[in-house]
């Protein structure tokens, strides 16, 4: 379905901009015709999608709001919390509750003004929204009729979050204010959640193969180090993705996806409700051959939720999910390789490659050095899909959550969650290979009361997580299909946390609420590493260890405070922290990139100070600005140190991020809406000294952008959705994304480009009254309708002595991932 051949060059912004508008001037300009011959049209203003949930009315006054019409009326959340005050009155039975408290306890006393961007985020144990903190809800019935296959399609319009591709289709890797912009692959800095059961394990790491969009009603991201109230690893903040409860979907829903490069996405949900309990199950098969060369995969998830209220006092919830993947890996490249083959055409073999082929050495006795320009015996020169690079994993959770009621102002709460992640990841000259089972347990007790005639909200929690590690890497034999060679590394240990939280909400005043809390946490990281090396003819020649046995421990104080003076304004200011332990098999991994001690990695801890308010002069419209100032101490970051080798990660004793997040969404007119948000990121190290490879002093650092970090970036949509009229239920939007570039390497002198995209999208909503269908919907969408070949992922690469960009564009190979060119995808859903 890829129409037209890449182009390698972009298209100037303008005209882009220009395409797009034009695009959605013909659309809104036809629909006007069409409602000016509708004698019934409606003068009434179509607002941005909103929710009705369950517990205790906000306490200011509501301002009446009219839903958008759509394919189903969807929650916004999972979790049962107060009304936003801009909907009308719900006129149908409320959800059973996850995790809010009983109906009659007092009013949250730090809940803000409604239509804010924070105003539907969902409670957490502790917190009974987002506070002063910096958040945005996002209500999935804005994608319902586009085409959703990763996080990254999802989370994209969020101020603050900038997403790069990772080693998968849908390994994305999430970063809030550039928390995960350095690192090789997967999520850190970061505490994802699924509905409130944490996904993220022991030892910081999560990735978001398992995050089939469809299956969620809403995500909520906290913005800032959060981890007084989310603990270890949230530096960036935290994600809280929430699936649909049973009542919500009351029958079946099936969709199905189709795109270029064979894309095929059939998935399916469904839901009931009955008298005390609901549940609800999502499935999907997804699978295609991928824009690389050498990029086919095939993936299937279930995700589901059920709730069971047995007595007006108690509340069981039960969570599970599964995902498999199998996946072609293409090389990551340097930026000539980039220029020459972004998509990695023509590279069955070495021998044959076409210009810009990665091409790495492979050995099944690890000895991938060249001697003299030539390879040691054993050794062969392999594409990816020569080699069979891949990876074939697994990720089971399964999660039991009960609240109790002790008396109508307080809950307790207690949560266990199993985690088992199954690797097999030959994405390179090594094969990671081991099966990760952690324990996640955790409990808290929440109070509102009223003191000195003032309400509160108090919580004192305690937590223990758990995860053994006894994972082996191979090296790859040359050959194909990933063979198997020698055992290069053997690491066995565990990583553990333990820790109390606390946190207290008051409204100390009609307008002011004044939030407080901390959390101290203790981490044991204990085991070793077993290395292995050999000779040409694979005998065993040497064996190192190298043990670990490391105790952190953390304290993360946090104070904010929320002024609403008004219902039109809403200003927020707070001061947080955050921490997070070196990953256990960080210790490991010397700066060669090879099995080494790392064991002096530290702890990083970031303090941030936000400054923020929100704007809603009327329903549907809101301007929300935020200035951010963090600093941080001994910040993990993390690079490729070349090619055949392993990211390894090192401490930077100081460095300063700070910021600007802007969001908006205006409804213009009836139908009409725009959506934009931006970020101005900049961060630079303050005190940190390079030592590279073969060099006699350190090289200072300072004052140079931390590589990775796109400066500046940008997203706008316009849509326009027929409200009345004969062809009500048609609409169209334009969306366009601009990416500054961003610095490769700590010596800043070589540049990733950045890039723009644009994106087309028409559809069709219909509601039937009677038949067992009750809804179906439609789509077509183009994606980067200029084609514009651009990078979506850059990992960090290692500076050399004398290097200059013009070498390292050559050299920093390992680091590069083309995105997607011109894709056109369609789809359809049905409920019944």
């Amino acid at each position: 379905m890829q129409l037209f051949a890449p182009r390698a060059w972009a298209t100037p912004r303008l005209k882009r901009i220009a395409v797009a508008s034009a695009a959605i001037a013909c659309v809104v300009s036809f629909s006007e015709h069409a409602r000016a011959d509708h004698a019934t049209a409606a003068h009434t203003i179509d607002l941005p999608d909103v929710t009705v949930q369950q517990a205790a009315p906000a306490a200011r006054p509501a301002t009446a709001e009219k839903p958008k019409a759509k394919t189903r009326p969807k929650p916004g959340t999972a979790t049962a919390k107060a009304p936003n005050a801009a909907n009308p009155p719900s006129t149908t039975a409320p959800e059973i509750a996850v995790t809010s408290p009983p109906s009659d306890m007092s009013p949250a006393p730090a809940t803000g003004n409604p239509g804010t961007p924070s105003a539907s985020v969902a409670s957490v144990p502790g917190a009974s929204g987002a506070g002063a903190q910096a958040a945005a809800a996002v209500d999935m019935t804005r994608f319902e009729d586009a085409p959703v296959f990763s996080a990254a399609d999802i989370l994209r319009e969020v101020p603050g979050v900038s997403l790069k591709q990772g080693n998968g289709p849908r390994d994305m890797g999430i970063s809030i204010r550039g928390s995960n912009a350095r690192n090789g692959f997967g999520i850190r800095n970061i505490v994802i959640l699924d509905d409130g059961f944490p996904v993220t394990q022991p030892d910081g790491l999560s990735r978001s193969d398992l995050i089939d969009p469809h299956a969620y009603a809403g995500v909520d991201v906290w913005r800032g180090p959060s981890s007084a109230l989310f603990g270890n690893y949230a530096t960036g903040g935290a994600i809280n993705f929430r699936t649909f409860p049973g009542g919500a979907i009351d029958g079946v829903e099936y969709g199905i996806d189709v795109g270029g490069f064979n894309y095929l996405n059939n998935y399916a949900i469904g839901g009931k409700r009955g008298e005390n309990w609901e549940a609800s199950v999502f499935t999907s098969d997804v699978r295609g051959d991928g824009y690389f060369g050498y990029s086919a995969f095939d993936t299937q998830t279930v995700n589901a939720l059920m709730t069971w209220k047995p007595s007006a006092t108690d509340t069981f919830t039960f969570k599970f999910i599964n995902n498999t993947i199998e996946t072609e890996l293409p090389f990551r490249m340097s930026l000539n390789q980039f220029k020459q083959n972004p998509f990695q055409k023509g590279c069955a073999t070495a021998a044959n490659a076409a210009p810009g082929c990665a091409i790495t050495i492979y050995s099944a006795t690890g000895d991938t050095a060249l001697v003299n320009g030539a390879l040691q015996p054993g050794a062969v020169r392999q594409t990816a899909e020569q080699a069979g690079a891949n990876r074939d994993d697994r990720r089971t959770i399964g999660g039991f959550r009960w609240e109790h009621a002790f008396d109508a102002a307080t809950t307790g709460q207690v949560q266990v969650v199993v985690d088992d992640r199954n690797v097999s990841q030959p994405t390179g000259t090594t094969s990671g290979v081991g099966d990760y089972l952690s324990y996640n347990v955790s409990t808290g007790l929440t109070n509102r009361s009223v003191f000195a005639g003032l309400p509160t909200l108090s919580y004192l929690g305690a937590y223990w997580n758990y995860l053994p590690v006894d994972g082996k890497t191979y090296n790859v034999a040359p050959g194909g299909n990933a063979r198997l060679g020698l055992l290069q590394s053997e690491i066995t240990g565990s990583t553990t946390n333990f820790g109390v939280r606390a946190r207290e909400e008051v409204h100390i005043a009609s307008d002011v609420a004044v939030i407080a809390g901390a959390s101290v946490e203790r981490t044991n990281l204990d085991g070793g590493q077993t290395s292995f090396k050999y000779n040409t003819n694979g005998n065993l020649t040497s064996t190192t260890i190298y043990s670990a046995d490391r105790q952190m421990t953390n304290i993360a104080p946090e104070v904010g405070i929320l002024y609403t003076p008004s219902r039109e304004w809403q200003w927020r200011a707070r001061v947080g922290t955050g921490y997070g332990t070196p990953q256990f098999s960080n210790l490991f991994i010397n700066s060669e990139g090879q099995p080494g001690n790392n064991t002096d990695l530290k702890s990083q801890r970031n303090v941030g100070f936000d400054v923020g308010g929100d704007w809603t002069p009327a329903p549907g419209v809101t301007f929300s600005v935020t200035g951010f100032y963090e600093f941080f101490q001994n910040e993990l970051v993390s690079q490729s140190a070349g090619p055949g080798t392993q990211n390894f990660t090192f401490n930077a004793p100081a460095s300063e991020h700070r910021g600007v997040e802007v969001a908006a969404d205006f409804a213009l007119a009836d139908g009409l809406r725009l959506t934009a948000s931006y970020i101005h990121n900049d961060q630079y190290y303050t005190d940190y000294a390079e030592m590279l490879s073969g060099a006699t002093k350190a090289e200072s650092r300072d004052g140079n952008r931390i590589p990775g970090v796109s400066p500046n970036e940008f997203t706008a949509r316009l849509s326009y959705d027929l409200p009345v009229g004969p062809f009500k239920g048609i609409g169209a939007f334009a969306e366009y994304e601009w990416h500054d570039g961003f610095f490769m390497e700590n010596a800043n002198l070589l540049k990733a480009p950045g890039y723009q995209l644009v994106n087309l999208n028409v559809h069709y909503n219909k509601e039937f009254s009677s038949g067992p269908v009750r809804s179906l919907m439609t789509y077509f969408e183009i994606r980067n309708l200029f084609d514009e070949t651009y990078i979506s992922s850059a990992n960090n690469i290692t500076d050399r002595v004398d290097s200059t960009a013009t070498t390292l564009a050559e050299t920093g190979t390992n680091s590069i991932y083309a995105g997607a060119p011109r894709t056109f995808f369609t789809g359809m859903k049905v409920r019944f």
